[in-house]
């Protein structure tokens, strides 16, 4: 386990929206070494950086073209490793953004093993064994290729599925087990690329749809055999690199796949969601001030998993991130910075998504970008400063519009305002690293009666009080400390906690 993680904090880049470094209107590798002091600054020692490889960019860089090759939207493989480098020399990590459950169908992988003639790479996709041959418990693509086969997507129509072979077979005609050789190939295919872009300095990966490998494989397991052999490669070769998934279920993920994190996401009613946006627009969530969330619904879920693998790796808690709407659509100021107050003093190894940190806002009904639908409003460019598309680029076209209200949070406006979310969460970092309780791998101690709000836990010798209702509320605790931070109004003495509403107190 690299020791590093302990004590991290991680950042999300979208680099297409982060800093247009050369006005373009697109986000860029050099724009994001421009901006190590300020990410620093916030107190995130890590990055996560979303795919910057060569692609269409049908899925914003989630369909790849070439493993091998940096996006020349965002600079070069030079520019890359440049950015490792910078990073390593202000005491930073990197992680790259792994998709190896599919490519691009413009994948020179898949422009082989599309045609008619077959070839050593016939078997990388998943084709059935005719176009008449289209089961319907499958996503196909059916009849667009040379090959008279339709072949299977993981996702979108451009996304075709690496073979990684069948845990179950149901059609043996044209379904391979995951020891095929030509399967196993697939797999030393995404572990070269990730040797290739270790050797170059990368300090991991977050990998993209982890559990999507092996078909027909509902308990994981051989997807999960896949993943332990990669962890096997970063032991021996690179025991300093670290693997997050996106997989929300850290008993796969971190217990038998192997993964040093696991992200805990937003699947409508678990407990991620219930804590933050559950019901209609967040009405039913833990930190909604009405008072109608359900702490049990999170703590019965979270817990028992949290402890079957606090001792193996890391849950990690996200503010937000690329793929759902910014928790500015869900909840106030007041609650977002209880939030915070969550995120940073839990377990595990949290990730801040950028422009989260100064309230950045959901923008709705925006078109569509690049596959973004829904999620384009979560994407658009950061905002630095007043000025043009608020310091994001000088272009007339930036990739996505900012925030063009009279009172869009910025960098510049933000970080010197006493009340504002983002002085909430670089003082919680900064209490991150100060106190060894607040680590990753510190204890866990949840003080609470079935499921009622307000809640506390303790760590170690830390305990955090939250009353997120919209009402004033008392907690009775056997906690002596001295008050260490606070957000609204709250006091301790003996042996109460009065807590006006919307408030949290961090004592010890």
């Amino acid at each position: 386990m690299p020791k590093w993680l302990n004590d991290a904090v991680f950042y999300e880049i979208y680099p297409q929206s982060f800093y247009d470094s050369n006005g373009d209107g697109i986000g860029d590798i050099n724009g994001i070494i421009q901006k190590l002091d300020y990410v620093k600054g916030l107190g995130c020692n890590a990055i996560w950086l979303n795919p910057v490889y060569d692609s269409p960019f049908m899925d914003a860089g989630y369909d790849v073209r070439d493993y091998y090759k940096v996006a020349p939207r965002y600079g070069t493989n030079e520019d890359l490793v440049r950015l490792f480098e910078a990073a390593h020399r202000k005491g930073m990590k990197i992680l790259l953004d792994l998709v190896p459950g599919h490519t691009s169908d413009t994948h020179p992988w898949f422009q082989i093993a599309k045609r008619a003639r077959e070839t050593d790479l016939s078997n990388r996709y998943i084709f059935t064994k005719s176009v008449w041959d289209a089961p319907p418990e499958y996503r196909l693509m059916c009849g667009i290729c040379e090959r008279n086969g339709n072949y299977l997507v993981n996702y979108f129509s451009s996304q075709p599925a690496l073979n990684y072979g069948f845990y179950e077979i149901t059609h043996p005609e044209w379904q391979l087990p995951p020891d095929h050789p030509d399967c196993l190939r697939t797999a030393e295919a995404i572990r070269a690329v990730m040797r290739f872009w270790l050797d170059k300095g990368a300090d991991g990966f977050r990998v993209d749809m982890a559990d999507s490998l092996v078909k027909n494989d509902d308990e994981k397991i051989a997807t999960a055999k896949i993943w332990r052999r990669v962890r096997e490669m970063l032991d021996a070769d690179y025991p300093e690199a670290a693997m997050v998934s996106e997989w929300c279920h850290p008993d796969r993920a971190i217990t038998n796949a192997g993964f040093h994190m696991d992200f805990y996401l937003d699947h409508y009613g678990n407990g991620y969601n219930r804590l933050f946006r559950f019901g209609e627009w967040g009405d039913l969530a833990v930190f909604n001030p009405n008072g109608l969330g359900d702490l049990k619904g999170f703590a019965e879920e979270y817990l028992p998993a949290y402890n079957r693998t606090k001792d193996k790796g890391y849950i990690s808690f996200m503010t937000n991130n690329h793929d759902m709407p910014r928790v500015t659509a869900y909840l106030d100021k007041q609650a977002i910075k209880l939030v915070n107050a969550f995120i940073f003093t839990m377990p595990g190894v949290p990730f801040l998504y950028y422009g989260d940190e100064i309230g950045m806002r959901y923008q709705a009904d925006l078109i569509s970008k690049e596959g973004g639908f829904s999620r384009t409003g979560s994407r658009t460019p950061m905002q630095w400063c007043a000025g043009k598309n608020l310091g994001f680029s000088e272009s007339d076209h930036p990739y996505l519009p900012v925030d063009l209200s009279d009172d869009a949070p910025t960098v510049e406006n933000q970080k010197d305002d006493p009340d504002s979310i983002y002085r909430v969460v670089t003082d919680l970092i900064a209490l991150r690293h100060k106190y060894d309780d607040l680590h990753g791998n510190g204890e866990l101690e949840f003080l609470y009666r079935d499921d009622q709000i307000p809640f506390a836990y303790r760590r170690g010798n830390l305990t955090m009080f939250f009353n997120p209702l919209g009402r004033e509320a008392t907690i009775t605790t056997d906690c002596d400390g001295d008050v260490i931070y606070k957000i609204g109004d709250a006091t301790i003495a003996d042996g109460k906690v009065l807590m006006k509403p919307q408030s949290f107190l961090l004592v010890g």
